[in-house]
């Protein structure tokens, strides 16, 4: 059954899309360094991505210093949930560099 899933390659690439494994994200040569679940708040603008991969992990921003983002999402804050009890949210969009790329 396809879910809503996201993984963020070693590159900086964002990937997002209705996959059965996070794996399907990936392309020939990517490194994924993390991953999870979204969904949209299309009132808010934003993508909030939260959980984590059962594959990759939760995702290592910390490896980052810009994420290269789908450009049909230009425009949308990125926020990631930990959801844990324990950490704050991410405010990926702040953050991070921000590039956007056309994915075809």
């Amino acid at each position: 059954m396809t879910q809503p899933k996201f993984i963020i390659t070693m590159d900086g690439y964002l990937r997002l899309d209705m996959v059965n494994l996070h794996k399907h994200l990936l392309m020939p040569g990517d490194q994924c360094i993390g991953g999870g679940y979204y969904y949209f708040d299309y009132v808010s603008q934003v993508i909030i991505l939260d959980r984590e991969s059962y594959d990759y992990g939760p995702p290592r921003w910390h490896l980052l210093d810009t994420l290269k983002v789908p450009s049909a999402y230009r425009g949308m804050r990125i926020i990631y949930k930990y959801n844990d009890g324990y950490h704050d949210d991410f405010e990926v969009s702040e953050e991070l560099n921000i590039k956007f790329y056309n994915p075809y």
